[in-house]
């Protein structure tokens, strides 16, 4: 048994799982065409979600340099807006546009999370970057192409971590592998070897992690939202100073005895993996579709869309006193995070309750983002309902969950009528964004995207941007600055 000496100096190599990180980021080539595809919808539906949030003035304050005049033209575009930025400042603003509406793509599993938050890093590095080439003319700017195999690397370092590594049963948030695998890709954009990886990756894990506490109560808010953009800020941060500073690195900060990541903030735990990193994580990646839900709702949503008809005629008939109970299962992790009771407060609040999520569409048919602002949560049917729910863990739900050949995301809801009657029980497995469901789900996904970027860009772009989606290949060989310009207004 060897002795561990609290003195010694002596520099340990680097922990395996930074320099796993380093060697896939910087040797791995991706021939998946299934990544590819799914990477190129993810890229359209993660840019949809920021036009649609630049109609939330909550949001939009957040948007420009961090003060007045800190503006940097030639740099990196924030789509939607006319902000040249800092690759620094940009990665924040995009992380935020991209996060706000919780209506991105979605990974469940151990840990929760959503992979294209990512981009807030990766489409302002690789603007900047492009950007720079074609100001000095030195080098080829980055294709859409190039962005969605980051993207994709992106995607399986956040989504890999997530399968066995519990972040939240420890109270940090999943925005930390954001930070990791931002780092990580980011150093790689701008031409850190593994090296500069490891080093880099040293310090996002050296930052530990942020606490979960704005996603619950009694404090949820509107930090949720801009949580993933904070987090590419300082991944970017990172990946500058390890790639063009040289900053030192630190080769056991997760395993460090008392001082590292492992000690500190993870029970003492070294970090589990189900599979090694490939492109597993975007071709499996949930899109949210239809409904801008927290994603364990998301299937609760769908069983209440169908028994609306049914909700809809009792409370013409006689208002909600025709309802004795409505009973809503879920898996284990939809009841720890959104089973919610009480006065809720603000937007963040109710896009995370799972009885408001039912609700609205029990009553009115529907669930959008406006849903959740004040003027409509006023409507004293919601709470009503919600005082008439009782949510209870689906233990099958659960444990389909967690199989990493299904990774189904369960919810049945029935609604009991005070005259003894009651409606089926509508459960689905699934939601519409599932892998399963990619050939029914992809075509509203465009309707999103187009919707979305017809309700804030100027016409012509937005014609150019729908062909371009039809084209794949044009698409893909188009410069990043090229493609950003279009979402310029």
């Amino acid at each position: 048994m060897s002795h561990y000496d609290a003195r010694s100096a002596v520099r340990p190599q680097p922990d395996a799982p930074m320099v796993d990180i380093a060697d896939y980021v910087i040797d791995y080539r991706i021939d998946s065409k299934e990544a590819y595809d799914t990477a190129r919808y993810m890229l359209l539906d993660s840019l949809a979600c920021a036009m649609l949030a630049m109609k939330f003035p909550d949001c939009v304050k957040h948007l420009g340099p961090l003060v007045p005049g800190g503006e940097l033209p030639g740099g990196s575009l924030v789509p939607g807006t006319n902000f040249e930025l800092d690759p620094v400042q940009a990665a924040f603003n995009i992380g935020t546009l991209v996060r706000w509406l919780d209506f991105n793509d979605t990974w469940l599993a151990a840990e929760w999370g959503h992979p294209s938050d990512n981009l807030g890093a990766i489409l302002a590095v690789a603007d900047y970057l492009s950007r720079k080439a074609l100001r000095d003319g030195d080098q080829k700017p980055l294709t859409v192409r190039d962005v969605l195999t980051w993207a994709i690397k992106a995607h399986e370092i956040q989504g890999v971590y997530a399968l066995q590594n519990s972040f939240n049963r420890v109270g940090l948030d999943h925005v930390i592998l954001v930070r990791l695998a931002s780092t990580a890709v980011a150093t790689a954009m701008l031409g850190g070897g593994k090296d500069e990886v490891v080093t880099a990756v040293s310090h996002s894990w050296i930052d530990n992690g942020v606490l979960r506490t704005y996603r619950h109560a009694p404090n949820t808010g509107p930090r949720k939202s801009w949580a993933a953009g904070d987090a590419c800020r300082r991944a970017v941060t990172h990946a500058l100073n390890a790639a063009h500073k040289k900053v030192v690195g630190y080769p056991s900060a997760l395993s460090a005895k008392t001082w590292g990541f492992y000690d500190i903030a993870f029970k003492g735990k070294e970090f589990q993996f189900e599979r090694p990193f490939g492109s597993y994580v975007m071709e499996n990646v949930l899109f949210k579709i239809s409904f801008p839900a927290e994603f364990h709702a998301q299937t609760a949503v769908e069983c209440a869309m169908q028994l609306h008809p049914q909700v809809k005629a009792a409370l013409e008939k006689g208002g909600i006193d025709q309802i004795e109970r409505i009973e809503i299962e879920t898996q284990e992790a939809g009841v720890r995070i959104i089973d919610k009771t009480g006065p809720l407060s603000n937007y963040a609040d109710r896009d995370h309750c799972i009885q408001y999520m039912v609700a609205v569409p029990l009553i009115f048919g529907r669930l959008t983002a406006d849903d959740y602002n004040d003027s409509i949560a006023a409507d004293p049917r919601i709470d009503a309902l919600r005082e008439k729910m009782k949510v209870k863990e689906n233990p099958q739900f659960t444990k389909d969950y967690f199989d990493a050949d299904k990774r189904y995301i369960g919810n049945s809801v029935q609604v009991f009528f005070k005259d003894g009657s009651s409606t089926e029980k509508v459960s689905i497995d699934f939601p519409i964004g599932h892998r399963k469901r990619r050939g029914e789900g992809i075509p509203v996904l465009m309707s999103k995207f187009e919707a979305a970027i017809r309700g804030h860009l100027p016409a012509a772009q937005a014609d150019r941007l729908m062909a371009l989606a039809g084209a794949p290949a044009e698409l893909e060989a188009m410069s990043i600055t090229d493609f950003i310009n279009l979402y310029r207004v």
